[in-house]
């Protein structure tokens, strides 16, 4: 991390208060994350609770909360250009925090899924807005840094809920290897310890909550809302008084007098527009369909297929969230020196080769280590590319005056590929199979390889307005 302050072509800027405000904001991302990846964990001991048996049930219970992630998305694009991005991360936090204790106390199938579903609105608001709000308040030379703590937060949600799913399946003396289904609902984790998987994340949801009450408004928001002076006011704490004007002055070049306090989803239709819309799109669906996300909600289910008790499938589990950690910030170190273009292209490139390895090895019958290598490596190039640089590149190719709807698009979008993906994976595994599976998503990335290759363009180095020119004026 740097001092608190850093010079960058005469400007001083106070990067301890950057960094702050990006962390608190960036919490939104640590509650996605545990409550995307929790599920996954306790799966094994809430299936034989709620008695799911086939595959639609499975799937609707691991899925569920994606419902509310598009809900949450569109309604963060209704409101955020209208209400601004500091009330709806408040909101966030505190339905992230209702949908941990709900869910744990859940008694039964439809409340579990009522809370999944509070929670995925809150996952919702937080994937769409986090980034956008850290993007809203970066200087230009570090946006696509700090926009990737966004994700390293994600990615230690990912991991602290891996680790509290592993700490707490040991608590149960009682649950030997290689336990049925009977032994599973008779344990303590069958009847109790799933419950606090999902309740131990009212803490930092909590925490979320009260914090984002003293963080500022993003400034980008206050002036296309005609608060200019309090934008000066952020602006200047952030990069000093020559620095503010300059940025204000710079953000209102790009909105009318007519586009200040309105939101007009017509401009998303313009041509210029629209084809920048459907590359968020584009982005945001492939990040889904790159098949990454089976692996996290369906860790258990691979690796028992590959021959590992339930102690070895959680602690392989905590292997895979630590992996993701370290190479989240490789993408924190490179995305602002080698760009994001290339980052991308590498981790397509990688996570095909990975998952037409993995799609051999259930082919040909291969068991243990060897598939957690492979599952870990498509892990690695997932993080140090598409995790972490698609929300970099969502959070800066839309205009100002349009970002939230725009983004809010995109995200939903996501979101419904993200339901389809895990919904249909147990359907498609036991149709299909597992090689033919993973084969099929590495033909996904080939083709998301293509597009990058040839379509995406490069914001390394720019401020919003400048990218914001090049590709829509």
């Amino acid at each position: 991390m740097e001092s608190s302050a850093s010079m960058d072509g005469g400007v001083k800027y106070d990067m301890k208060y950057i960094w702050v405000i990006s962390l608190v904001a960036a919490m939104g991302g640590l509650l996605f994350g545990y409550d995307w990846v929790v599920v996954g964990g306790a799966k094994a001991f809430y299936e034989p609770y709620f008695g799911l048996t086939s595959p639609a049930m499975q799937g609707w219970g691991v899925s569920s909360a994606l419902v509310g992630c598009l809900a949450g998305a569109i309604v963060s694009g209704v409101l955020s250009d209208r209400l601004g991005r500091k009330r709806l991360l408040i909101s966030a936090g505190l339905l992230f925090t209702v949908s941990a204790v709900g869910t744990g106390l859940a008694q039964d199938f439809l409340w579990f899924n009522v809370f999944r579903i509070l929670g995925g609105v809150g996952i919702g608001l937080a994937s769409n807005l986090s980034p956008m709000y850290i993007a809203e308040v970066s200087p230009a030379k570090f946006r696509g840094r700090f926009v990737s703590v966004n994700q390293l937060m994600i990615v230690i949600g990912v991991l602290l809920a891996q680790v509290v799913n592993w700490l707490i399946s040991l608590c149960d003396t009682g649950l030997v290897d290689n336990a049925t289904t009977e032994i599973i609902l008779s344990s303590w984790n069958g009847q109790y310890g799933w419950r606090w998987m999902f309740a131990a994340e009212a803490v930092p949801a909590g925490l979320f909550f009260v914090l984002m009450f003293f963080v500022p408004e993003s400034p980008r928001w206050l002036i296309k809302n005609g608060q200019s002076g309090e934008a000066e006011r952020i602006f200047g704490r952030i990069g000093g008084q020559d620095y503010a004007k300059a940025e204000v002055a710079d953000i209102e070049n790009t909105i009318s007098s007519k586009e200040v306090g309105a939101v007009n989803f017509r401009d998303l239709l313009e041509r210029k527009m629209f084809k920048v819309l459907m590359i968020g799109v584009i982005l945001a669906v492939y990040q889904q369909w790159c098949g990454i996300n089976v692996i996290f909600y369906y860790a258990s289910d691979i690796f028992k297929s590959a021959g590992y008790d339930v102690k070895g499938v959680m602690l392989n589990i905590v292997i895979m969230g630590a992996v993701n950690l370290v190479f989240t910030f490789i993408a924190i170190g490179t995305v602002d020196k080698f760009g994001r273009k290339i980052l991308m292209l590498l981790g397509s490139a990688g996570l095909a080769v990975s998952y037409g390895l993995v799609g051999w090895s259930f082919y040909a019958g291969v068991e243990g280590g060897w598939v957690v290598f492979l599952t870990v490596l498509a892990i690695a190039f997932y993080s140090f590319s598409l995790a972490p640089v698609m929300w970099v590149l969502l959070s800066e190719i839309f205009p100002n005056r349009i970002r939230g709807a725009a983004m809010s698009i995109s995200v939903s979008a996501l979101w419904i590929g993200c339901f389809t993906l895990s919904y249909f994976f147990p359907i498609l595994n036991n149709t299909f199979g597992s090689a033919n599976t993973f084969w099929l998503y590495g033909l996904i990335c080939v083709a998301g390889f293509l597009f990058i290759l040839f379509v995406l363009p490069e914001t390394k180095g720019k401020s919003l307005e400048q990218i914001e020119r090049e590709l829509v004026d």
